[in-house]
């Protein structure tokens, strides 16, 4: 039950009412018999919100599109990985001091290695925005060889270059142990669209799609007929939650209940739809 002792963390962005993120906090809070809860709030101006936050005391607030990297000089501090990424998707308000981290480099991490091992290993990245640098700058403090391919040359070419990675001109790269879709196609209403020709793909090779609505994706489809061994979306957004919800509260929450709640969710919305 609510009650004014009730500690106050949330969701800003726009859009954000279709967001798991209350799903994961809520039901990790009530686990830990902690009395907090998780709002999601969707923001229109950053710099009334930033204040908001400060006026209402808010605890703790997760940062998603389109605010990750403008959120930035807003903050206090900002953890020196996070600066590197250039992207804060995590807030901790310690005592009005807002400090911005990045979980989503850690979440997507966690999430290949529970099924690959990384250094040394070849990996395309699709995409250049701010997954994309998270994903990059991770693959790369653990070893990988990162290719770059993005619509926009130009954006490919700038990550390349600012974390030491290659990048794709044209065409496809043959030889790669991982893909990567740091890319929206795919995702609802697009589900019907693949990133990549299933040609481009090879059995044995890890193929990891970080959308997660739907959860299987046409990309993810086509890899697990040809052979390859897959990783949806669920598992990097279920680890990246796992780390916030540490330094927000210095517990470590189960990451195979986050996802079962998730697949739960996403199970129950689906059955709604149809």
């Amino acid at each position: 039950m609510l009650s004014s002792n009730t500690l106050i963390y949330g969701i800003i962005g726009n859009p954000v009412r279709h967001s798991l993120s209350p799903i994961i906090h809520n039901r990790a809070f009530r686990r830990i018999g902690k009395d907090a809860v998780y709002l999601t709030f969707e923001v229109n101006d950053l710099h009334d919100a930033i204040k908001g936050i400060r006026a209402l005391g808010i605890r703790g607030v997760s940062v998603t599109i389109p605010f990750k990297s403008e959120v930035i000089s807003y903050l206090d501090e900002v953890e020196p990985t996070a600066k590197k990424i250039k992207a804060v998707n995590t807030i901790l308000n310690n005592e009005g001091v807002l400090i911005g981290y990045n979980t989503d480099w850690i979440g997507a991490i966690e999430a290949l290695k529970e099924m690959t091992d990384l250094d040394g290993k070849r990996v395309l990245i699709l995409g250049a925005g701010g997954s994309a640098r998270a994903v990059a700058y991770g693959l790369k403090e653990s070893g990988s060889h990162v290719i770059i391919k993005n619509r926009s040359l130009s954006k490919a070419k700038e990550l390349a270059e600012e974390f030491g990675c290659m990048y794709l001109e044209n065409g496809l790269i043959w030889g790669v142990d991982i893909l990567i879709n740091c890319t929206p196609v795919g995702m609802y209403p697009m589900e019907k669209e693949t990133p990549l020709p299933k040609e481009a793909l090879r059995e044995g090779m890890v193929v990891m799609d970080l959308v997660y609505h739907p959860l299987r994706t046409r990309l993810l489809k086509e890899a697990e007929e040809i052979g390859c061994k897959t990783i949806d979306g669920l598992s990097m957004l279920a680890h990246q939650a796992a780390f916030q919800f540490r330094l927000w509260t210095g517990i470590q929450p189960n990451i195979r209940e986050i996802k079962n709640d998730l697949k739960e969710a996403l199970e129950r919305n689906k059955n709604e739809r149809d």
